[in-house]
């Protein structure tokens, strides 16, 4: 790497440590790219040489967490037993813990996702093909072993569950709720989830 990528890494990396921070404590929306070149210490430039748009960068900062929350998934799934709900609560109760640690950076990311405009490399909260297909696999292998309905659409049932884990950081945002108790409702929703998603007896 030449000096002249080095410094645009550098830049990069400053930008997106001040949106993060920025993003979490004022908001995404409220946050303008002025205030994170003026947070990163770069000119306004500067921020653009690196990313498209504000929404890149929301994209990358979510994508940098994810690639932490995926790397732990990834030791802990091999690792999972009991029932398709009962693996999905487990993965679900580690989205959980993760993004608490953030939340109001987490609930930037879902807000962004309504207001997403197609095109450029941002991938919004939902677009994500490590969280859609953690969850995918776990329906399918359920599959397998003969507790999901193989007649049903996988992509539907996971719709509806990434639907109700996205909904369920209203807790987080209207009652300061944390993890256990958003995943007590998520475990609760995915009980009933899996009434439909379960083979019919014969």
């Amino acid at each position: 790497m030449n000096l002249r990528q080095t410094q645009k890494e550098a830049t990069r990396r400053r930008v997106l440590d001040a949106a993060r921070d920025l993003f979490e404590t004022v908001g995404y929306e409220e946050t303008t790219v002025r205030e994170i070149a003026s947070q990163a210490g770069v000119a306004v430039g500067s921020v653009f040489t690196c990313f498209s748009s504000k929404a890149e960068v929301l994209s990358q900062v979510m994508q940098e967490r994810l690639d932490d929350l995926y790397g732990e998934l990834d030791r802990v799934t091999p690792h999972l037993r009991g029932s398709t709900a009962d693996r999905l609560s487990s993965i679900f109760a580690l989205h959980f813990a993760f993004e608490t640690r953030r939340t109001q950076l987490f609930l930037a990311h879902i807000a962004a996702a309504y207001s997403w405009r197609p095109g450029g490399s941002s991938i919004p909260y939902g677009r994500n093909p490590r969280l859609r297909g953690t969850i995918r696999d776990c329906v399918a292998e359920g599959r397998e072993r003969g507790d999901v309905d193989p007649a049903l659409d996988l992509d539907m049932i996971v719709d509806t569950l990434m639907a109700a884990y996205a909904w369920n950081y209203r807790l987080a945002a209207w009652e300061n709720a944390g993890p256990e108790r958003m995943s007590a409702n998520m475990e609760q929703q995915i009980a009933l989830v899996a009434r439909g998603f379960r083979p019919l007896a014969n």
